[in-house]
């Protein structure tokens, strides 16, 4: 691209632009399998501009949006990724979650770092590309996907129903808009419940108490050792905790006999995995720690299901490490087109400490052979100990940038 072309796709991002298109997107609520309201804004807002749009029904009621700005033919195609739905929201949140607050740098609403703030830079992105009246050769297609925080739902889907570019980028809250990350863990949850015998509280001495079972497989399973080979670019991993807990009668954890001792309890263990390491090794390494409680305590009965039954809510596709090439050609215009707009390089391509020990749907990009990798803008929560969440105004703005200017040169590049 020459400098003129260059400076009119940049001139289409505005700052206030970009924060009120991601304050629209933070006013909708978009939990886990809740995501369909966004999917229809968004739809509605890229048939608006000229989009091709597919309103993709991943389950019976639940939707997901992929947009098209079809190229004229004879150049690469590029996905720009990200997720709608978000994370359950924190106890004890100082601001309201569906109303916006552009703080400083810092836009606070729910879900904005994980990730509506990557989803505006995508979106922001494409339509920078747009609106400069560039001509691309190649089809620039904006995926954003339902249920990336249960293991990849959406992507999975879209793969399986012919989704296929020739590179991609996800904008997973991983830096600080200055990091292209080629590496990063595995995602493994399993649901692993005690099993006991109930008994009215008259007769609680009789009981194998579902509760007391659990207190003992806890310390075990967080203490696993999982089989693996070390990384010196991913310490601390393999990493495990227990996220949540139920006990009650049945497997429904029915709470409404306080009376009887419980005789069903149940831990969501979340698994974070380096390369070489399988869900079925996971599986295996923890089924020995509670087999050998087993062994102690004849009383001792346990279940693994693993992904969790959907009712959980939580991940139903494993998602494998991903550990990509750097000198991949995707992530080298990426960096050429940082280095463009930055003047200097980015400051690591690679595996990103902590940001690498997250999983995404860059693993099933490249698993169905699409080259990708991440960059995305940088997030959190208030530092001063609030749990809200916020992006980076400056970072999801910057990423924007950096991302049309990829987009342009990679969808020019010949097929």
């Amino acid at each position: 691209m020459d400098e003129d072309t260059k400076q009119r796709i940049l001139a289409q991002i505005d700052e206030k632009e970009t924060v009120e298109f991601c304050s629209e997107l933070l006013r909708i609520p978009s939990f886990k399998t809740e995501e369909t309201p966004v999917a229809n804004y968004l739809a509605t807002f890229f048939g608006d501009r000229g989009y091709d749009v597919q309103l993709q029904e991943v389950e019976p009621g639940r939707f997901q949006t992929i947009a098209t700005l079809r190229g004229s033919g004879g150049g690469q195609s590029l996905m720009l990724n990200g997720h709608m739905d978000i994370d359950p929201l924190a106890f004890g949140l100082v601001r309201d979650p569906w109303v916006p607050s552009w703080e400083g740098d810092r836009l606070y609403g729910g879900g904005s770092n994980n990730m509506k703030g990557g989803v505006t830079s995508i979106i922001t992105a494409a339509e920078a590309v747009r609106k400069s009246g560039v001509e691309l050769k190649g089809d620039l297609v904006v995926a954003c996907v339902a249920g990336e925080l249960q293991g990849g739902v959406g992507t999975t889907f879209a793969l399986r129903n012919g989704l296929k570019t020739d590179a991609a980028i996800v904008a997973e809250p991983v830096g600080d808009g200055d990091n292209i990350i080629t590496t990063h863990v595995g995602w493994v949850e399993m649901a692993i419940s005690t099993i006991g015998l109930s008994q009215h509280v008259s007769r609680s001495h009789l009981a194998v108490d579902a509760i007391d079972m659990m207190i003992k497989a806890i310390p075990a399973i967080k203490n696993v050792q999982f089989t693996h080979t070390p990384r010196a670019d991913l310490p601390d991993m393999p990493r495990i905790i227990v996220g949540t807990i139920l006990g009650g009668r049945g497997k429904d954890h029915d709470m409404r006999g306080p009376n009887f001792t419980c005789d069903y309890c149940t831990v969501v263990a979340d698994i974070r995995t380096l390369p070489g390491q399988t869900a079925e090794m996971v599986i295996a390494d923890v089924t020995k720690v509670l087999d050998a409680i087993k062994a102690e305590d004849p009383t001792f009965n346990y279940e693994i299901e693993a992904p969790p039954p959907a009712h959980y809510k939580v991940q139903t596709v494993y998602m494998e490490p991903f550990d990509v090439p750097q000198d991949l050609p995707i992530v080298q215009c990426l960096s050429q087109n940082f280095h463009t707009f930055a003047g200097r390089d980015p400051d690591k391509i690679g595996a990103v400490v902590t940001q690498s020990y997250a999983g995404n749907d860059s693993c099933h990009l490249w698993e169905a052979g699409i080259p990708c990798c991440l960059y995305g803008p940088q997030g959190g929560r208030d530092r001063q100990g609030e749990p809200d969440g916020f992006v980076s105004v400056s970072s999801m703005v910057r990423v924007a940038q950096v991302l049309a200017l990829t987009s342009a040169d990679w969808c020019n590049r010949a097929s």
